[in-house]
């Protein structure tokens, strides 16, 4: 298959600064391991100085105990972003989980709130206001409580790798994947790296993170989730001046 020819923009100074805590564990860098950090990357101190009280002011970060720490919005993401790159994933007997939404006449805003809640969890829609996934995630179903919907735990009577291709475009998630990690491997530049790592991770978000069992062969998430764990440390030295 050919590759995906994929473009990735410079990050900006503030999204350097966010992608540096959202890869940090714990999520907390000084001022001047961040400026130092920012050096490496291109980043004048006077710049990175006002992208910090930018993304302060907007509630991205807050100060705590002289450092800097993700605000609730973006340890979320975190959150949300480490559950794709860690192994999130228990042993799968077949089993669904089923989401239907059984209130009609709702708000746009709610149905769009309900969808991104869903998505989040990685559901998919089957048919409008169906969503499924295999049961296979450590992570809890929070989404059970919502009062408009009704959950169930089920087992399909078909193939549930062909049901699986129907919900989410594999293929192509898997020719993008393996496409960023071969950029990330063969590029040196310090902040293009980081935006190509920040890219990567991202589309690592949108994993749907299904079982081994009905995955297309050789599906990349594995080797991206290796690689970005070896970038990790190679950003956390940098930041450290190891």
């Amino acid at each position: 298959m050919s590759a995906v020819p994929i473009e990735i923009a410079p990050l900006s100074a503030r999204s350097v600064v966010l992608s540096l805590l959202l890869g940090s564990h714990p999520d907390r860098m000084s001022a001047a391991a961040l400026t130092r950090a920012g050096r490496l990357f291109g980043i004048p101190d006077s710049t990175l100085r006002v992208a910090l009280t930018r993304a302060v002011a907007a509630g991205d970060l807050r100060r705590a105990a002289g450092a800097y720490v993700l605000g609730d919005r973006l340890a979320h993401r975190q959150q949300h972003q480490d559950e794709a790159v860690l192994d999130a994933e228990t042993a799968w007997d077949g089993t669904w989980e089923m989401a239907v939404v059984v209130v009609s006449g709702r708000p746009g805003a709610e149905r769009a709130a309900l969808r991104d809640l869903l998505a989040a969890h990685r559901l998919a829609e089957l048919r409008e206001g169906v969503w499924t996934r295999p049961a296979n995630l450590r992570r809890p179903r929070t989404y059970a409580d919502h009062p408009v919907l009704a959950t169930y735990l089920a087992q399909p009577d078909g193939d549930p790798a062909r049901l699986a291709a129907e919900l989410w475009d594999l293929d192509t998630w898997a020719r993008h994947g393996r496409e960023v990690v071969r950029l990330l491997r063969h590029t040196g530049d310090p902040a293009e790296r980081l935006a190509v790592a920040a890219h990567l991770v991202r589309h690592l978000t949108s994993d749907p993170l299904l079982p081994a069992e009905i995955l297309p062969a050789d599906w990349p998430a594995s080797e991206m989730r290796a690689d970005y764990a070896s970038y990790q440390e190679e950003l956390r030295a940098l930041a450290l001046g190891d």
